[in-house]
């Protein structure tokens, strides 16, 4: 036992595992051929891990960061002037999209509150998509939401979402290859013809990202750390200035980074009713899947985009996940970065007030 005290104790010794067991995790969903391996292996590894082990499992949220980081970059190398002007053109179609699927998800919260007895306010903010941090700082504002069942819907669904859309995605459905690849062949064609990896212009928006995430959390923006690097790559990369594409092996290391820190964050150990709450969260994500697909085909027949594009553009995950998958089917990455960057904006300034006020009228209307 004392042995088992000591590695829970110190930092390093805990990361070091964890990073095997990661590690091991994307090697062998390298060789069975998933989807991204490099972000379900460890994924999914490090969970598994942390159910089994005496110990407490351990990724500094740092080395996460970093991996924000180099995907914010490589997306925001995609948002030139074309994209920009396109994205402009479209935004009534994000709006649309954006309320419509929140609103589906309202409607799924409150049957699936019917259903299993837990108070309506705290399945709507769980459910409330691609807002993972914005929703769980709501809950602790909020009083008589649950905030660990609020936490687990939110990863959970997070989760399903990240394991999911990809099989979805490479699968018959959207006739894309089975072949994965970490960037589109226009990303490694241009790291090629831009001096490698060590490039002085490589090095140049390596410190504009850095600073951009820096600023972005000094002023509290949305998820600083990718949100800030989009930017500032794409306000450089419109006023002309064209950074070198990253090789497929450092999105490959990204991916991993952040990986391994989502695989911890879903603790069912800590929920008082394991069986109700997780029965919700698959029923509600499996269900927010479904209306993707459902929107996806509103703007596949009223914006011509392709079926994959329009989808990784209203599936609610992460900006950084889709943009992942997105590379790697060669989506359009400005198009999809464009949807989700509105809609997490949306949520970060209009659903908490929009939240705040509906359980007002809630709260009062019980109270007469």
């Amino acid at each position: 036992m004392a042995k088992f005290s000591n590695i829970n104790t110190n930092k390093s010794n805990r990361f070091f595992i964890t990073l095997f067991i990661a590690l091991i995790g994307a090697l062998i969903f390298q060789f069975l051929h998933t989807p991204i391996p490099w972000l379900l292996g460890p994924m999914t590894a490090v969970f598994i891990g942390s159910r089994f082990n005496r110990f407490e499992l351990y990724w500094p949220r740092s080395i996460r960061e970093i991996g924000l980081i180099i995907v914010g970059y490589s997306i925001g190398l995609s948002f030139t002037k074309t994209a920009l002007y396109q994205i402009m053109a479209n935004l009534p179609s994000m709006l649309l999209m954006t309320t419509l699927l929140i609103c589906f998800c309202a409607g799924i919260a409150f049957v699936v509150a019917k259903l299993t007895d837990v108070d309506y306010p705290t399945v709507l903010t769980g459910s409330i998509p691609g807002g993972l941090s914005q929703m769980i700082t709501f809950a602790e504002e909020m009083k008589g939401i649950d905030i660990t069942t609020v936490t687990f819907l939110q990863v959970a669904r997070l989760m399903m979402i990240i394991f999911f859309v990809p099989f979805l995605v490479f699968g018959p459905l959207f006739h894309n290859s089975g072949k994965v690849d970490s960037g589109s062949s226009f990303l490694q064609n241009a790291d090629q013809t831009s001096g490698g990896i060590l490039s002085p212009m490589l090095i140049l928006f390596a410190v504009i990202c850095v600073l951009s995430a820096i600023l972005a959390k000094k002023i509290k923006a949305p998820t600083p750390f990718l949100l800030g690097p989009i930017l500032g790559t794409a306000i450089f990369t419109i006023g002309g200035l064209q950074g070198p594409a990253l090789i497929p092996s450092i999105l490959d290391l990204s991916q991993f980074m952040i990986g391994g820190y989502i695989g911890l964050l879903l603790k069912p150990e800590k929920l008082t009713n394991k069986a109700k709450v997780i029965t919700l969260a698959i029923i509600s994500g499996g269900l927010m899947i479904l209306c993707s697909l459902g929107l996806s085909l509103l703007l596949v027949y009223f914006r011509y985009f392709t079926p994959s594009t329009s989808f990784l553009s209203v599936a609610p995950g992460g900006m950084d996940q889709m943009g992942i998958l997105a590379h790697a089917i060669g989506a359009d990455l400005s198009m999809v970065s464009g949807f989700q960057l509105f809609r997490l904006f949306f949520i970060y300034f209009a659903v908490p007030p929009i939240l705040r006020w509906i359980f007002k009228i809630r709260k009062t209307a019980k109270s007469t």
